[in-house]
């Protein structure tokens, strides 16, 4: 072999060699799926969100963001409503902000963060950002979701921002005005024997321990018109399977918008894992189970994106 075929070589091998180091460091440096507690700051001081991202998770993944109920926590919504499980089979990023005082600023409720005026929008959108400078983010397929005080806050983001593709309020209502919204696919849970959150609306059953504190809100039904106008839809179609009755209606630009309602059903996520601490705050919430609520939100939110 000559000088100029050795150089040849060599630079050939040089170059494989580089490439096959290069391919060893893209697979070593895949991140690793699994729970992780992260730390933001915020204009109140620094403020906390759980996140769970599937092993091997290929990107830029869907992100769903699911905010706690009145006296619950980022940990207790991810363990409860199973979204973990949901994340591995569905391949998405769960994300679960904790509020100030374990409550959320929705308007005219709830608790330390409405009392104290948190803006836990601006809290939601530095948490989306926070996430999407951790892992690739799919910013068109970002979804929200809440229960109970957590839905409330779900309708606030829905109202004053356009950062979501399909909202998913579970046992909430809207406390603030919504005319001027952008339209969004909505998918609302609720039991029609809810104390707390009444389904016909106005005044419901003290959500604070001194009983002082109640959530006043309009119609469950009426809340989701609202956003079947604000989307431009038809009215709904409706059908009942047992004591579930879901309303759906086909909106333009692939959006949809629907309601199921379970019928004497009470203030809970359907199909969650009962808590203890909270059955005992606020006996007779046991969870239906009539369906699984995780899965049927996923379902929603993975057939709607901007």
């Amino acid at each position: 072999m000559n000088r100029r075929s050795l150089v040849i070589g060599c630079a050939g091998l040089s170059a494989l060699i580089v490439v096959m180091v290069m391919t060893t460091v893209a697979v070593t440096a895949a991140p690793a799926g699994g729970h992780t507690t992260e730390r933001v700051a915020t204009s109140t001081g620094d403020r906390t969100y759980e996140m769970y991202r599937p092993a091997g998770l290929g990107t830029p993944a869907p992100l769903v963001i699911v905010l706690h109920g009145g006296y619950g926590s980022g940990r207790q919504a991810e363990s409860s409503y199973h979204w973990d499980t949901h994340a591995d089979r569905g391949r998405f990023v769960a994300v679960f902000p904790n509020g100030v005082g374990r409550s959320w600023n929705a308007g005219t409720c709830c608790g330390p963060a409405q009392r104290r005026d948190v803006d836990d929008v601006a809290f939601v959108r530095t948490v989306l950002d926070d996430v999407s400078s951790r892992v690739s983010i799919d910013r068109s397929r970002v979804y929200v979701t809440g229960m109970s005080n957590g839905a409330m806050m779900a309708y606030r983001l829905a109202c004053e921002t356009d950062l979501f593709a399909a909202v998913a309020p579970v046992a909430g209502t809207r406390l603030v005005g919504c005319a001027t919204a952008a339209p969004t696919s909505l998918l609302h849970i609720h039991g029609t024997a809810d104390p707390t959150v009444p389904y016909t609306g106005g005044p419901g059953r003290a959500y604070n321990l001194r009983g002082t504190a109640r959530v006043d809100g309009p119609a469950i039904p009426a809340v989701v018109a609202g956003f079947r106008q604000l989307a431009g839809c038809p009215d709904p179609t409706n059908r009942r399977l047992g004591s579930v009755v879901t309303s759906t209606a086909d909106c333009p630009d692939g959006r949809t918008v629907e309601l199921i309602a379970v019928t004497v059903a009470g203030h809970q996520w359907p199909g969650a894992t009962p808590s203890p601490v909270i059955e005992r705050l606020r006996p007779g919430n046991e969870p239906s189970g009539a369906f699984d609520a995780t899965e049927v939100i996923w379902d929603f939110f993975a057939a709607h994106g901007l």
